[in-house]
């Protein structure tokens, strides 16, 4: 038990974990994503401790961010039926993970075309591939193979993808300021530091 700030106990009820691996695999990312339920408070055995454990895998091509792969998987679940819908997660093939992405696993599992937990695994794999390509861009800058986490003179991958990403925003203006992802330090430096000439 914890305590609140009211000093009341407050009784753990209910835990959540839902965590993604990316592997590169050539041509291809493989992202593995993994959803569990539990109650912290039936850890005892006095009653079901974990009712959700689902797993969601996928392949998506390197060029063009498309699925080319998926596969449901449920370990832990509540009804005898839940895994009759894992074999319609397939349905994710085909689908790029660039924009529209979200509305469009939304339309085809959503609600009762779907399971939520799965439906909520597909829905947050697009922020997943996006930082797995970054970070496979990132790989190849430790190893001297590119110079920096950007190809020419932008990331249109980014674009609009957050208030700091936003068309003609902070990480543009620092772009063209000179700073190149990936190379000094980390968190970036603020844009002022570029423009009066800083260099990490």
């Amino acid at each position: 038990m914890t305590v609140t700030r009211s000093g009341t106990q407050a009784v753990p009820l209910h835990r959540r974990s839902i965590e993604y691996e990316a592997f590169d695999a050539g041509d291809i990312l493989i992202i593995v994503g993994r959803l569990t339920d539990s109650r912290p408070w039936a850890e005892d055995g006095r009653a079901v401790a974990r009712v959700h454990d689902m797993e969601l895998r996928v392949s998506v091509a390197v060029d063009g961010l498309r699925i080319t792969e998926a596969e449901a998987v449920m370990h832990t679940f509540p009804h005898t039926e839940c895994p009759g819908i894992v074999a319609a997660f397939a349905g994710l093939v085909g689908l790029s993970v660039a924009r529209g992405y979200t509305r469009a696993v939304q339309s085809r599992f959503g609600g009762p075309l779907g399971c939520t937990h799965l439906e909520q695994l597909a829905r947050s794999l697009g922020p997943v591939v996006i930082q797995a390509v970054t970070s496979r861009r990132a790989l190849a800058v430790s190893r001297g193979e590119a110079e920096d986490l950007v190809t020419g003179t932008g990331s249109p991958w980014a674009r609009n993808s957050c208030h700091v990403w936003a068309e003609g925003g902070l990480a543009e203006q620092k772009l063209e300021a000179g700073w190149r992802p990936g190379v000094g330090p980390y968190p970036s430096p603020p844009l002022e530091f570029f423009r009066s000439g800083g260099r990490p």
